[in-house]
């Protein structure tokens, strides 16, 4: 297997250099785990509403996208005032998925003081700012569903007391470590590795054979025997989604909805801010309202459906996604978003979650398995498992 070397940097959009797509400029806001709190939200609905598309368009890895932005500094001035680019040098590196249900539905522990480490490590070492903005962490909570997504560097956490996690560089388990600072370092370790074996590469899965040993052998050193099984993990698969009303751990309620063409209207998105909870967007495109009691949940379910916020499993819109497709995207060979919808009506049922796209880029792709249905220059659709 040859190394692929990339002679560019990537292209992937932030706050502070936009995308030109046809639809307009377009920002990428990089949430670690997806968390964002409802006064960050409502900051960015209404950020879009005065300066864009009208719309929080969610992605792939649980981040947030602007599109059709008409004043780029506005939108920036804005995004820095609620916090969510708190290092200009370093915004499109802060790639971290998190497992959504963490610290309040079951998992071995709590990763989310894992996830604010990370990122602030991160965001602390100037050497960091060079990643690519499409190298991905993840930090799993022994449950599966983020090493499933196989994240260039990803911790799996084993055990709680002490804190102790697996090591994974592309989906292989280099060795294990314990309490926070040790299982940062390490992913850590994993991000300066690659610039080292490979400094033009983007992500683990661009390495050769030669180089990807290299890597192993630099992010295995002084870790621990492998706590959980070795080797590669099994093949992704996608899990039920997080959709409906759940119980927590804890006795509260979480509330997990959808939105169609996972696009959130600025007005819906302040509603759910004045909740006053905390709001995390999940890489399957969820919408979580976290800690509620009874009463409240109620309410919010009462008051939000009728607005377009859906809480039924069974929706299609569960299992939909796609990307902009024309003529938003000058790449694309068909009217994705209006065909998706034609198919969510359909009433065709679905056993599996589809992803339509308008090229054979295959934008905001699930790394889990799926259906992707790809437009054709010719106008149909092709159909593959993925």
């Amino acid at each position: 297997m040859n190394q692929r070397v990339r002679d560019a940097a990537d292209r992937c959009p932030g706050v502070f250099s936009t995308h030109e797509a046809a639809d307009g400029a377009l920002a990428r806001i990089r949430l670690p785990g997806g968390r964002i709190r409802p006064d960050q939200l409502e900051i960015l609905a209404q950020a879009v509403a005065a300066h864009a598309d009208g719309h929080l368009e969610l992605t792939v890895r649980g981040n947030v996208q602007l599109r059709g932005i008409t004043d780029v500094d506005a939108v920036a001035e804005a995004v820095v005032a609620a916090g969510l680019a708190p290092s200009a040098s370093h915004d499109k590196v802060r790639n971290i998925e998190v497992s959504p249900l963490t610290g309040r539905i079951g998992g071995v522990a709590d990763a989310r003081p894992l996830a604010a480490a990370l990122d602030d490590a991160l965001r602390s070492d100037p050497a960091a700012a060079t990643l690519s903005g499409r190298f991905l962490f993840g930090i799993d909570d022994g449950r599966g569903d983020i090493v499933a997504r196989r994240p260039d560097a990803c911790a799996v956490v084993r055990s709680e007391a002490p804190l102790t996690a697996d090591i994974l560089v592309g989906g292989a388990a280099v060795g294990s470590a314990s309490g926070v600072d040790a299982i940062v370092a390490a992913l850590m370790a994993v991000a300066a590795g690659l610039g080292r074996v490979s400094p033009g590469s983007w992500r683990v899965k661009d390495l050769g054979t030669a180089e990807r040993h290299d890597l192993d052998q630099l992010a295995g050193a002084g870790l621990d025997p492998v706590v959980g099984s070795p080797g590669l993990i099994a093949e992704p698969s996608a899990a039920e989604p997080i959709v409906g009303w759940f119980d927590q751990d804890d006795g509260s309620v979480l509330l997990g909805s959808v939105v169609e063409l996972g696009r959130l209207p600025a007005r819906l998105a302040e509603f759910i801010a004045a909740v006053q909870a905390p709001v995390i967007f999940t890489p399957d495109r969820e919408i979580l309202m976290c800690d509620l009691d009874e009463g409240v949940a109620e309410t919010v379910v009462r008051v939000l459906a009728p607005m377009g916020l859906i809480f039924d499993a069974s929706s299609p819109w569960a299992r939909l996604t796609c990307c902009v497709g024309a003529p938003g995207c000058a790449s694309a060979h068909a009217p994705v978003r209006d065909d998706l919808v034609a198919r969510a009506r359909d009433g065709e049922p679905l056993d599996e979650r589809e992803h339509w796209v308008g090229c054979a880029r295959g934008c905001g792709s699930p790394a889990t398995t799926h259906l992707s249905v790809e437009a054709t220059p010719d106008g149909g659709y092709e159909r593959r498992r993925r």
